[in-house]
Parts: C-alpha cells; structure tokens; sequence
C-alpha cells in the first residue's frame, strides 16, 4: 500500500472514529488491548496494553486512528504486563470464531465476497443452536466481526475458569469430531426383554432422532414405490430392509417417537447410522478451533473498524441476526455521503450498501464506501482528487 492510500484511509478512519461509539467489554480495565496502527509496510501489533494506558478509548480511537483494534478475552491482574506469566490469569470468555474462509464446501476463490458471508451466517446460526440447545447457554454475545465473518462470545457464569483442554472438549462437541454414532442408540431393558433406542434426551442424539423423525415424516407422504427409493438410496439398505422399515417406522409413530428401533430390523442401524452423518453434516458449524481453545485470545473490538475491509465490526441482536446484511448493515454511514477517485488496480464486482459494482482497470469515482474496501484490500490506490 503506498503512503498516500495509507494516509488517506488513516484520515477517513479518524473522522469515522471521532463519532463512533465502541462496545468495550465486561470489565475492561482487566482486559489486555492491542492494535495495529497505519505503518508503512508492516502489520505488527502493538499490545500488552491496559485500558489506562490507552485512557478514553473513543479518544484514542480517534487520535490514533488504528487499522484494528483488539481486546483480550481473558481478564488479568495486571493486563499491561509484558509476558502472560506476569499478567496473573484470571479467567477468560468463551469465544468462537467463524471464518468464511474455512468453511466446507465453500471456495474462496470462486465464491464472491457476499456468498461467502451468506454461508457463514449459515454457520453462525447451526453454532447459535448448539451452543443455547445443547448447553444451554445465555449469556451470548453475536459480532460480525468485519471482514469475513462472526465471533461470538459466552460470558455465563462458571465459563471463565475452563482450561484450554475444557475448552476442546466443546469444539469438539460443536463440530462433532470423533462422534461416536454406534453409541447414540443404546440397549435399554423393558419388560424382561431389551430394546435398542436412540438416546433422544439431548445431545446428537437427539438430533438425530429429530431428523430421523422428519425423514419418517417425509415417507409417508410419498408413494409406496417413491418410499422404497428413498431408503433405498442408502448404502446397505436393499429392498428387503426396505420394506421392513416401511412397514416398522411408516406405520407406527410410537415407536419413531420413543426412538425404538429395534422394530426396524437390521436395516434400521443401518438407516440411523445413516441419518446420523446427515445431522452431523448439516448442523456441525465448522469453528475455529484455535480461537476457542486459546484462554490469552485477542479479538476485534465492536464498533471499530476492520482495516482489511472499511466495514464496522457490529454487534447484533440475537433477534437481529436473521435480518442483518454485513454489506449494508455494517458500511459506515460517514463513508456514504460522497464519490472519491481511486485507480482501481484489481478489477472485478463489488456488492456494497445495496448496490452492485462492475468495475474494470484504471482510475474509476465511485462512492467512498466501495473506494475504502477496495484500498483496505489492495485492490485500489487513492489517487489526487
């Protein structure tokens, strides 16, 4: 990035900032601060700072005029201290990390910037569900975290104390690695007999059965031979089996709503096997695992902005998040109002507040919001006005 871009964006965050608003943290005062200032030709962090050290943030914010902004998700006694042994650990939230990069299915190079974000909404939502279905937590914090995805931060109580091996344990659960499938059905005695049935009480195993009992629902609404193509479609699952499990779920809800599947014969491990790795699959949300198991984590500051995009990291209701669109919701408002002339030096679409741009080589004007993306991500130089 050459000296009259860098400058240029150091100014126009300083004007965002001296109007701006941050969202700090529970506790701020025992939280670490970082950030990486406009230096040329170098993106290293400035950190082992406390907020006294930075006095009002709004004010440094504005004075400094920061390229990110970060604070700790850890608490400490002494947070400006230059090595973590110093700082005295004193807890840390529990916080996850989305990135559009590093989901399934999803190419980076293919996909464009607002597909990307689309899927990792997705994700951030089959997260949410885990994590307030399954655990059963409240205090839940969602931001987009301005460039390429969301964070979300647990703050309920008894989390802060977790150890990095603790904190695995629910990536693991979260992005179900080494699930153990034979181990969601059980064998229960009833009556002097025993019964296999799915663990529906929570867990994968109840999800499973929840999918299970919808793919139930599914084959009763077709057509016998319809049906049979449906099961069928699993691998080891033959037009015996088939019609053995018709006749066994099809016809006998109660069973389906126990989780009873020994009535199903053989075929019906088979089919829950089956129907497991489809849950797994599509409600897992792919995290990152680093992020969580890290207790000395520092992430972005909502209501600064993202020195790799020019968009605000924004908090979101959790009644909000269906609704919310990244490429509207967080351009900043100060970058709105006028045109600025830049070279464009990477072609291409950019989608941004609500419209689309196509735009080629060269110097182009466009509105001021598209000119700092494009700078932010080195696909554009400020040029004289």
């Amino acid at each position: 990035m050459d000296r009259r871009t860098r400058e240029y964006l150091a100014g126009r965050f300083g004007d965002y900032y001296r109007d701006a608003d941050p969202t700090l943290p529970p506790d701020p005062e025992t939280r670490e601060w970082g950030h990486i200032p406009w230096t040329s030709g170098s993106t290293t962090m400035i950190r082992h700072r406390s907020i006294y050290d930075l006095g009002d943030v709004a004010d440094f914010l504005h004075r400094e005029t920061p390229r990110h902004v970060y604070f700790s998700a850890a608490r400490y006694a002494d947070p400006d201290a230059t090595s973590m042994d110093e700082k005295g650990w004193q807890g840390a939230d529990l916080v996850f990390d989305l990135d559009a990069d590093h989901l399934p299915g999803v190419d980076p190079e293919a996909a464009t910037y607002a597909e990307m974000l689309a899927a990792c909404k997705d994700a951030l939502l089959s997260l949410l569900d885990l994590l307030e279905e399954d655990f059963g937590f409240e205090d839940v914090t969602v931001v987009f975290s301005g460039g390429r995805g969301y964070h979300v931060h647990v703050r309920d109580e008894g989390l802060a104390g977790l150890e990095s091996a603790a904190r695995r344990e629910v990536v693991d659960y979260v992005r179900a690695v080494d699930l153990d499938v034979e181990g969601l059905v059980r064998t229960r005695a009833v009556g002097g007999t025993t019964r296999r049935e799915l663990r529906t009480e929570g867990g994968w195993g109840r999800r499973t059965h929840r999918r299970l009992r919808g793919f139930v629902e599914e084959l009763r609404t077709l057509d016998e031979d319809e049906a049979m193509d449906r099961l069928t479609a699993f691998d080891g699952i033959g037009e015996g089996r088939a019609s053995t499990l018709l006749d066994a779920f099809v016809d006998n809800e109660r069973a389906v709503a126990r989780g009873n599947v020994e009535v199903g014969g053989p075929g019906a491990r088979t089919l829950v096997e089956a129907i497991a790795h489809e849950t797994v699959e599509a409600e897992t949300a792919p995290i990152d695992e680093p992020v969580t198991t890290d207790t000395h984590r520092l992430i972005r500051l909502p209501g600064s902005l993202h020195g790799g995009s020019g968009l605000v990291v924004r908090r979101i209701d959790r009644d909000a998040i269906d609704a919310f669109d990244p490429l509207v919701d967080a351009v900043p408002e100060r970058f709105t109002r006028r045109d600025v002339r830049v070279e464009v030096t990477e072609p291409g679409t950019v989608e941004l507040d609500g419209d689309r741009f196509t735009l080629d080589a060269g110097v182009q004007t466009v509105p001021e919001c598209v000119g700092v993306f494009l700078m932010t991500r080195d696909r554009a130089r400020k040029v004289k006005e």
